[in-house]
C-alpha cells in the first residue's frame, strides 16, 4: 500500500487523486508520501512502537486462517468442524507456532468474520419441473390458477403432518417454574415419556383458518380423514374448487393421491409442491407457530393433555389470526433460479448433478 502511494506520486498525481484511486484516506496518502520524500525507502518501514512487540508474525496469522478455511477431514483430523481451541492445538502440532491460545485464534478469525464452528445446510434444485410446479403454488397464493383469476367460491388449503409430537412429563420430580424477577422460566431436564402422536393440519391460506386433528400415526387414512373433516363443512362442501397444496410425503404423493382426493371430493384439486420445496407450503409456518407456542418446552402429563392443548390453541388462533404476509413471488423465484444457475456455472463441482454423476 505504501509503495503504491509512492508510485502514484512518481507519476505526478495529486494526493487527492491518489486517495481516490487507492481508496485510502487523504491523511494516509499525505503521511507516507512525506516520509518517503524525507527518508526514501527507509521511511516506508514501520517505526519503533512502545509496548511489547507482537508475539506472532502476520504470516502465522494467515496460516491459521487458511487452516480454518479447510475442512478438518482434509487435514486428517477426526473432527466435523473446527473450534478455536482445536485450531490452536492443530497450529502448534503443525509447527506454525510454538504456542497459541484459543482467544488469539478467535481474535484473528474475527477480523475476517470467519466462524468455522458454524454451518449452514443447503440443497441444489435438481427437479426438472421445479419452476412450473412452484409457480403453480405461488399463483394460487396470488389467487390465480392457470392464468385465470380465482372466484370468491374457490379456496386454497395448505396441508401437511407434524409427526411425533411427544408428551414429556416433567412434573414427577420438579415441576416447571414460571418466570420470575430476573429469571427465565425453568424447565426440568429430566422427564417421563408419555407417548407421541401425529398432528395433521389444514390451513386456509386466504381465510387464515386452521383445521387440525390428532392421530396415532400418519398415513393415507389419517390424511383423508383430515380432508373429510374440512370438505364436509361450509364453505368448502359447496365451493366451486378447493385447491389442496401438499408436499411429496407418502400420505399424499403422486397421481394416485390426486385421483383419490378427486374421487372422494370432486371439487377438490391436489397441487404438489416441487421436491425439496416444503418451504413453499404455508402450513409449515403454522406448524412453526404451534411448535413455539404450544409444544415447547414440552411439559405434558399425557397425550390427552397434548390433544386438548392443540385443540384449544386452534380455537384461540382462529379467533384472531390474519393471513400470512407471503412475499415470495414468481419474480423472486426467477431470481433464485438465476442465482443458482450462475453458481452452478461458476462452481460445477458443488452442484448436486456433479456430485451424483
Amino acid at each position: 500500500m505504501r509503495a503504491q502511494i509512492v508510485l502514484h506520486a512518481a507519476r505526478g498525481r495529486s494526493n487527492a487523486r491518489i486517495a481516490r484511486e487507492t481508496g485510502l484516506h487523504l491523511d494516509t496518502v499525505r503521511r507516507w508520501r512525506h516520509r518517503f520524500a524525507e527518508q526514501g525507502l527507509a521511511g516506508l518501514q514501520d517505526r519503533q512502537r512502545s509496548g511489547r512487540p507482537s508475539s506472532f508474525t502476520p504470516w502465522q496469522a494467515v496460516e491459521v486462517k487458511a487452516l480454518a478455511c479447510r475442512l478438518p477431514a482434509e487435514s486428517g483430523v477426526p473432527l466435523s468442524r473446527w473450534s478455536s481451541p482445536e485450531l490452536a492445538r492443530e497450529a502448534v502440532t503443525r509447527g506454525i507456532v510454538t504456542f497459541l491460545s484459543a482467544s488469539t485464534v478467535r481474535r484473528w478469525l474475527k477480523t475476517d468474520a470467519l466462524k468455522p464452528w458454524q454451518h449452514h445446510s443447503w440443497i441444489f434444485i435438481t427437479a426438472p419441473d421445479f419452476r412450473p410446479r412452484a409457480q403453480r403454488v405461488l399463483d394460487l397464493y396470488a389467487r390465480t390458477f392457470e392464468g385465470t383469476a380465482m372466484g370468491d367460491d374457490e379456496y386454497v388449503i395448505s396441508a401437511d403432518e407434524k409427526t411425533s409430537v411427544q408428551a414429556r412429563c416433567r412434573c414427577r420430580c420438579h415441576p416447571t417454574l414460571a418466570p420470575g424477577r430476573a429469571r427465565a422460566m425453568r424447565v426440568n431436564h429430566t422427564y417421563r415419556r408419555g407417548g407421541a402422536l401425529a398432528y395433521l393440519a389444514a390451513y386456509d391460506v386466504h381465510q387464515a383458518k386452521a383445521f387440525g386433528r390428532c392421530e396415532e400415526t400418519t398415513g393415507i387414512v389419517p390424511f383423508m380423514a383430515l380432508v373429510a373433516q374440512v370438505m364436509s363443512q361450509e364453505p368448502y362442501a359447496t365451493a366451486k374448487r378447493v385447491f389442496w397444496i401438499v408436499d411429496n410425503g407418502s400420505s399424499h404423493r403422486g397421481k394416485k393421491a390426486a385421483d383419490r382426493l378427486t374421487t372422494a371430493f370432486p371439487n377438490a384439486v391436489m397441487v404438489h409442491t416441487p421436491v425439496h420445496a416444503s418451504w413453499l407450503n404455508q402450513v409449515e409456518i403454522y406448524f412453526s407457530v404451534v411448535q413455539r407456542k404450544v409444544v415447547q418446552p414440552n411439559d405434558f402429563t399425557d397425550l390427552t393433555q397434548v390433544r386438548d392443548r392443540l385443540r384449544d390453541f386452534e380455537n384461540r388462533y382462529n379467533a384472531t389470526a390474519q393471513p400470512f404476509q407471503w412475499k415470495f413471488t414468481t419474480t423472486d423465484l426467477d431470481d433464485l433460479l438465476a442465482r443458482l444457475d450462475r453458481h452452478t456455472a461458476d462452481h460445477p463441482q458443488q452442484s448436486s448433478v456433479a456430485l451424483t454423476a
